[in-house]
């Protein structure tokens, strides 16, 4: 199962409220960075490029609440850097859960197997296991050979734990759509994963590979490659993702950006505009959302920096609200009871 039923209802109802409030901007998912430490050093990450006194330096528990209930989301997701490098890392999570917040706390196993005895499962928590492919392309990924075998054992020890583990594979130009849709059976059949996210790489500025991205074109073109015997009803692969954001990927919808929807909240503060572009922090969300001059961005504004982004972060948001239109309703709900 992908999006469980009871995370399905949660998130929907607030979206309702939303727009009962007639709020037009509302965070849908916290992107919480409570470091940029890691300890792997991936081609396609531009996050984890700062000074070593930045990297020495992590939130406190008490800060990561604060940014959680100042900021509203009914999910929260913490990227990295590696979390589990955090030494509080399993009190930020009991303390989320406590506040009944979705959690997928991302990683890339290396630390995972080790670290489960600080973790209880829950409704309310995944573990979200960075797997770019499979074992040679995931080794290339992240520039060390072996991980892909390290994550693989992680996964089927958390999973015979009862924790909930998902996926988050991110897809560069040169994926073959043969080698992905095996590797989509793979995750699904042998690992039996609770759901897979999939996006395109964002062409970070300090991304020390800058040869793998996507133009938007090629993005639509490779999903719908990747995709199609999913779309054709020949795979039950479960993706944590709205389907109408797989529409956008493959091309069958048109999105611009939600930046607002997955705000990011780090030791800088909140991160202008998005969690991909870094132009300046916010003291507060209320902040992020009076200050930043958002027409500058998204596929419409023109900016040469949002016009091939089609990644997970900035439009899942988008999807989910178009999720909850009337004409979509029932679409998204026979998605949830179908699992």
């Amino acid at each position: 199962m992908a999006l469980s039923l009871k995370q399905a209802v949660a998130v929907g109802s607030y979206v309702v409220r939303q727009r009962i409030a007639g709020r037009k901007r509302y965070p849908l998912v916290l992107m919480l960075e409570p470091l940029f430490r890691c300890n792997l050093a991936c081609g396609g990450c531009g996050k984890i490029q700062h000074p070593i006194e930045v990297l020495r330096r992590h939130l406190t528990p008490e800060q990561c609440f604060r940014a959680v209930e100042e900021c509203g989301a009914p999910v929260v997701s913490i990227p990295g850097g590696e979390p589990l490098l955090h030494p509080q890392i399993d009190e930020i999570v009991r303390g989320l859960i406590a506040r009944k917040k979705y959690v997928y706390l991302c990683t890339n196993a290396i630390r995972l197997e080790q670290s489960l005895d600080k973790f209880r499962p829950s409704p309310y928590f995944s573990f979200s296991v960075h797997l770019d492919g499979p074992r040679e392309v995931h080794d290339h990924a992240v520039a060390r050979d072996g991980i892909f075998d390290v994550a693989v054992k992680a996964i089927k020890a958390a999973k015979a734990r009862g924790f909930r583990v998902t996926t988050n594979t991110t897809i560069f130009d040169g994926a073959d759509p043969a080698t992905f849709q095996a590797f989509f059976d793979y995750v699904t059949d042998e690992l039996k994963v609770d759901g897979m996210m999939i996006s395109p790489g964002y062409r970070y500025e300090k991304a020390p590979d800058q040869d793998h991205f996507l133009a938007k074109e090629q993005t639509r073109a490779l999903f719908r490659a990747i995709l199609a015997p999913y779309k054709a009803g020949k795979k039950k692969w479960e993706f944590n993702a709205s389907p109408f954001f797989l529409d956008f990927l493959t091309g069958e919808k048109d999105y611009d950006c939600t930046p607002w929807g997955m705000p990011s909240y780090s030791l800088f503060g909140w991160q202008k505009p998005c969690y991909l572009l870094g132009e300046g922090y916010a003291e507060t969300y209320q902040q992020l959302l009076d200050e930043t001059e958002w027409d500058k961005y998204g596929h419409a504004s023109g900016n040469p920096k949002c016009e091939d982004c089609m990644v997970h972060s900035g439009f899942e948001a988008t999807a989910a609200a178009d999720a909850m239109r009337l004409p979509n309703v029932v679409r998204s709900v026979r998605g949830v009871l179908a699992r």
